[in-house]
């Protein structure tokens, strides 16, 4: 199966990086916007709740961030980057099937003022051969 077929399957914006843990990073803004995949949303089922770092929370790559609990488990949203927590998404917190159904819009979780160092993330052609693997 080639990269094309696996992105028929789910969607994997080209203009956003990704981690190995199925976390999307939009570093083309200020501060950078996180959140998960649409892989990740559908592997852990309807979100009943999202608990979120509080603003001005000191991150380092591999932190675990976020707490997103399903009806089939609680799973951490693990940081690719370190940087300082800006903003959380409360309307994601208010309803988290918002994270369901637009993953890479309003359902996104944080914003975090990334440090200097670039961050080791995939491309989108990347991801999508891991999030089938």
């Amino acid at each position: 199966m080639t990269a094309s077929d696996i992105a028929a399957d789910i969607a994997v914006p080209e203009h956003l990086l990704y981690s190995d843990d199925h976390v999307w990073v939009d570093d083309s803004v200020d501060p950078a916007v996180l959140g998960i995949t649409e892989f990740a949303a559908g592997q852990l089922g309807d979100l009943v709740f999202v608990d979120l770092p509080e603003v001005g929370t000191r991150v380092e790559a591999g932190d675990e961030i976020v707490q997103l609990e399903s009806s089939k488990a609680v799973s951490p949203m693990i940081s690719p980057v370190a940087g300082e927590v800006k903003y959380v998404n409360r309307e994601a917190y208010d309803d988290p099937s918002v994270v369901d159904t637009d993953p890479y819009g309003e359902g996104w979780l944080v914003k975090i003022e990334l440090d200097d160092d670039e961050p080791d993330l995939l491309s989108a052609d990347e991801y999508a051969k891991v999030a089938h693997d």
